[in-house]
């Protein structure tokens, strides 16, 4: 356990100066007592031991063997990018507010802009992993938002600003290829983990750009230049970073442990499938629905945040641009162990609870995360209100991370798409709490952000009514019906697509998640012959 706590505090910075070199000291635990044996099998072709669908059962993070580890660190690094690019103006709005002559509104506006671009985006995201691979679709709009970023130095009026904001925050869509790439890459005893990281690590890029443009701005505005030319000059930094790590994902990344979706599709390996229905099979899951809903208060307050709270401390609490963009920072940089914190607490829970286990600590650590935003929004201090937003930030962030452990068990078939429409529910959230509560002078800050606590506690609630036949839910067990793993994932399949085979994906995939029934929770029995009682 020690050595485990030691490798979690220093993991940043390490993958960066040991990128092409594999360490293999940290591993997350991957015995499952209740996987069948043919889950167990491993590939000797894999630096790191795999499931019945090639799935690593192991988490390595100084490792970056392909294809599991380095798709890992190229999915976050550039979801990082993203990050860093869309959240780059809020640390610098103080000068930039001055250079363009934007009101309060103005500037809401291009808050809200900033990540509203994002929600049809994202769940566009979902079906194009779904249809093309996550490798293709990441790549592809993260090179094709760079331009926005690139033109944020010639804006020169309020429209334009709102603009460059709006379209550079199309690339936070990139969030759904990492959680659709790591759900590719990961077995289920590691998913939560893989997601929660890599999540958490790409959100780290909204807390480092609040350090990072402040500190460029100053060393371009101490060579020479005046503030208001600074400042353009300063979005070249992360509009290049952005460029390259879209190249990376091209050039290194692999869809699939097997390979690209463009060579398994044309090897016959695996089913080109038809958008109609994997559209289908997500909108009528209606645990999708509701876990966008409950990520627009954990990720979409987190969003929020990130626009609003450098400029609230430098306003309220009068402390200067650098001062106020380090409390901003600290924030998004508890990123760095919360939000992967908790896709390792749903893991955990889920060894011993199972799924039901998974549903009861999302619920409670979001509950406790809308409580501490209330009291945000009621503490007068400087040093209370740093102190309770970053204990709130742990619990934010978490929950995100926690979201996320529970998602890749919705649908096997159209993962894609739930992962958009959760994901698009963070932006949606963020959108409707900037407009309803941060959006010109109804309300004060301090009261938005109890507002906005409140709304989290809220809209919470309807995870208790989350529930899996072959799992349970949190205040009722599996179905009395005897339904298995293999009942619930092969409904997305009919009878023509079972009999080409098309299926043989989804049915590795329950016999694997079969892990989610935990050690302390009675679960559905594994048919004798493996098969599906349909």
């Amino acid at each position: 356990m020690h050595t485990y706590q030691h490798n979690i505090k220093s993991c940043f910075f390490l993958p960066f100066l040991k990128f092409f070199i594999s360490f293999r000291f940290f591993t997350i635990p991957t015995t499952m007592e209740n996987m069948d044996l043919e889950s167990k099998s491993v590939n000797t072709n894999f630096a790191l031991p795999v499931d019945s669908e090639h799935k690593a059962t192991e988490f390595r993070i100084y490792s970056v063997s392909s294809p599991h580890m380095r798709s890992f660190h190229l999915s976050w690094i550039s979801f990082f990018s993203c990050f860093v690019s869309t959240f780059a103006a809020p640390p610098l709005l103080p000068i930039i507010r001055d250079n363009l002559d934007l009101t309060s509104t103005d500037i809401g506006n291009a808050g809200i802009a900033a990540v509203s671009g994002a929600v049809f985006a994202r769940i566009a995201m979902g079906t194009a992993c779904d249809l093309f691979g996550p490798r293709l679709a990441s790549s592809a709009l993260i090179l094709i938002t760079a331009p926005a970023v690139f033109l944020t130095s010639i804006t020169n009026s309020a429209l334009s600003f709102l603009l460059v904001r709006f379209f550079t925050g199309f690339s936070l869509a990139t969030f759904v290829s990492t959680q659709f790439w790591m759900s590719s890459m990961f077995s289920a005893n590691v998913v939560g983990t893989a997601n929660g990281i890599a999540g958490g690590w790409g959100n780290l890029g909204g807390g480092a750009t609040q350090l990072i443009m402040p500190l460029v701005f100053s060393l371009i505005h101490k060579i020479g230049a005046n503030q208001f030319t600074a400042w353009r000059i300063a979005f070249f930094i992360p509009a290049l970073f952005q460029a390259l790590t879209a190249y990376a994902v091209f050039f290194l990344g692999q869809d699939m442990p097997d390979g690209d979706y463009a060579k398994l599709h044309k090897s016959g390996e695996k089913h080109k499938d038809n958008m109609r229905d994997v559209l289908y099979h997500a909108v009528t899951n209606y645990r999708g629905w509701i876990l966008a809903l409950t990520y627009g208060y954990c990720f979409g307050v987190e969003l929020t945040v990130d626009n609003i709270i450098a400029q609230y401390f430098f306003d309220r609490f009068n402390v200067n641009l650098h001062t106020a963009g380090i409390i901003a920072a600290s924030f998004g940089l508890a990123n760095l162990f919360s939000r992967p914190g908790g896709g390792m607490l749903s893991d955990i829970m889920a060894k011993r609870f199972g799924m039901r286990g998974r549903l009861w600590v999302l619920w409670i650590v979001q509950t406790i995360g809308g409580l501490l935003c209330v009291l945000l929004g009621k503490v007068e201090s400087l040093s209370g209100s740093i102190a309770v937003m970053l204990v709130f930030s742990v619990f934010c962030q978490a929950a995100c991370g926690l979201t996320f452990g529970v998602v890749p068990f919705v649908s096997r078939r159209s993962l894609g798409i739930i992962s958009g429409m959760t994901g698009g529910g963070g932006n949606v959230g963020a959108v409707l709490t900037q407009v309803i509560f941060f959006r010109g002078s109804k309300y004060s800050t301090e009261t938005g952000i109890t507002y906005m606590g409140i709304m989290i506690i809220c809209c919470t609630i309807p995870i208790l009514f989350i529930y899996f036949p072959q799992w349970g839910g949190m205040f009722y067990g599996p179905s009395s019906k005897g339904l298995t793993e293999e009942d619930y994932y092969m409904k997305e399949w009919n009878l023509k697509e079972k009999e080409n085979g098309f299926h043989q994906a989804s049915m590795k995939f329950a016999g694997n998640s079969r892990s989610e029934r935990g050690k302390k929770v009675e679960s559905a029995p594994t048919p004798i012959d493996g098969t599906p009682n349909i």
